[in-house]
């Protein structure tokens, strides 16, 4: 291109007003307006990385799903939570323009696709819920509810649809919960830090995280509820790949990460957590078909029940103690879960399409504080559900659910290659644990929680698919 008298004026106003924008950033910020000065190179450059690919936005948001909310502790006001919606926001722009990508919209045209969308207008629908107090409080409510999933599946479907795309994706949640296990395993033997500390002294935090003077670990996540469930599902996980036809090393590596899993699982003190590798578990058994191996995970589960139920062995150690009170039908928590649920149902006997979006929980007491579904405790996802977008909201989003997972199952058992299969198996097992878990806990829209399983979800419909590709290829799988 030739540079013209009018194109170097351009050029030259350009240049000017960038130093001049540069120096007004460090002269009102100070130091800190020269630590973004020094890191917006960094912030050019992965932004331009991320628009190499769609895929790469979408990792980017996995990655950011998992360390947003522990970030925010040390940044402040900063919303870094939207860093998520901003990465899925990315990808879609980035498939658009991007000039040399290939994109086959028929790989949406599935059962899964569908079941997304529907949700999504459903959920749309019910800004015109009389009963809904709050728009705004439908835009933040809606992301984890059903924006989530209906960015990531389809942007899994067109543009992460390889096997090497799915062999990343389960890198990186167990590696990201290797690292969360071991921010779990800091702050149990050495506290928390003053940020964490900070955190605990807001609200009701401290009441919920320290019970008779032992912390529940909460690593890196919202909670210790949402932390002990996601790291019993990467525990499952990593239970499913040691089981499978991979490596010595690999199964080795698997074992170990399991056994962390589970003990962090542990010290989190979420009872809720345990039936994640008990669901889990009994539905890959199930999909195994491996009598022996369906045996000896009973007998294993048996014994665990056994000891939790009738012994009281290691009763002095705290988190064993409270691991106990879960299967104690008259515990005093349980008994009040039960009395918030039937109030909840009570109120909404009349209104099948519920209170409105938002209106229930953490987003309820921020814009409709006083009314009774803000001031009624949820305990669970599917109490949400129902309080926010009433017993037809339940119902469709409950038989989505089973549907995602009974199509997931058969994908995964009918898939020929074995060590795909187990990987599907693994995904499968995960999800089944967390929607059980998620009756007695708010887990399945949260993050990471809530991407893992759309991903999730996307490689279990793209089964078929994805075994093609290893029958006309031999790719160097990285789990292997």
């Amino acid at each position: 291109m030739q540079i013209t008298s009018g194109n170097k004026a351009a050029i030259a106003l350009a240049i000017g007003s960038m130093i001049l924008l540069l120096s007004l950033l460090v002269f009102f910020l100070e130091d800190l307006g020269v630590a973004v000065l020094f890191a917006m190179p960094i912030g050019f450059a992965f932004v331009f990385y991320l628009f190499g690919h769609p895929r790469r936005a979408l990792i980017a948001a996995l990655i950011s799903s998992f360390i947003a909310i522990g970030v925010i502790r040390y940044a402040g006001d900063v919303p870094l939570g939207l860093t998520v919606d901003l990465f899925l926001v990315m990808a879609l722009i980035i498939a658009f323009f991007h000039r040399t990508l290939e994109t086959e919209f028929s790989r949406l045209n599935n059962g899964l696709m569908w079941g997304a969308a529907i949700w999504m207008l459903y959920c749309t629908a019910e800004l015109f819920n009389p009963e809904a107090v709050s728009t705004m409080a439908w835009v933040y409510a809606i992301r984890g509810l059903a924006l989530y999933m209906v960015l990531a599946v389809p942007i899994t479907l067109l543009y992460a649809n390889k096997v090497e795309d799915l062999d990343r994706f389960i890198k990186i949640i167990l590696v990201f919960s290797v690292l969360a296990a071991i921010w779990g395993l800091k702050q149990f033997y050495f506290g928390p830090d003053f940020a964490e500390t900070a955190w605990l002294n807001e609200g009701k935090n401290r009441t919920t995280h320290v019970l008779f003077g032992e912390l529940r670990v909460f690593s890196f996540f919202s909670d210790a509820g949402q932390f002990g469930s996601g790291i019993a599902q990467s525990g499952v996980i990593a239970t499913v790949i040691a089981l499978g036809p991979f490596s010595k090393r690999t199964r080795i590596l698997a074992v170990i990460g399991a056994l962390l899993f589970y003990l962090l699982m542990i010290l989190s003190g979420t009872r809720g957590s345990l039936i994640v590798p008990v669901a889990g578990m009994l539905v890959y058994l199930f999909a195994s078909r491996n009598f022996k191996l369906l045996a000896a995970g009973l007998l294993v589960m048996g014994a665990t029940f056994m000891f939790l139920k009738y012994t009281s062995v290691a009763n002095d150690i705290y988190q064993v103690r409270r691991m106990r009170t879960a299967l104690d039908p008259n515990d005093a928590s349980l008994q009040v879960r039960l009395a918030n649920r039937v109030i909840i149902r009570d109120y909404l006997k009349d209104k099948p399409f519920g209170g409105g979006i938002g209106t229930s929980g953490s987003w309820g007491e921020r814009f409709s504080p006083g009314t009774l579904l803000a001031e009624t405790p949820n305990d669970g996802w599917y109490v949400r559900v129902r309080a926010e977008t009433g017993v037809v909201g339940l119902y469709l989003h409950v038989g989505i659910l089973i549907y995602i997972g009974i199509v997931g199952l058969y994908k995964a058992m009918k898939t020929k290659d074995d060590k795909l299969r187990q990987k599907l198996l693994a995904l499968l097992a995960g999800y089944a644990g967390i929607a059980a878990s998620s009756y007695g806990n708010p887990l399945l829209g949260q993050i990471p929680t809530g991407i893992i399983l759309y991903m999730s979800w996307a490689y279990l419909f793209m089964a078929e698919d994805l075994d093609k590709q290893l029958s006309t290829t031999d790719p160097n799988n990285p789990i292997s």
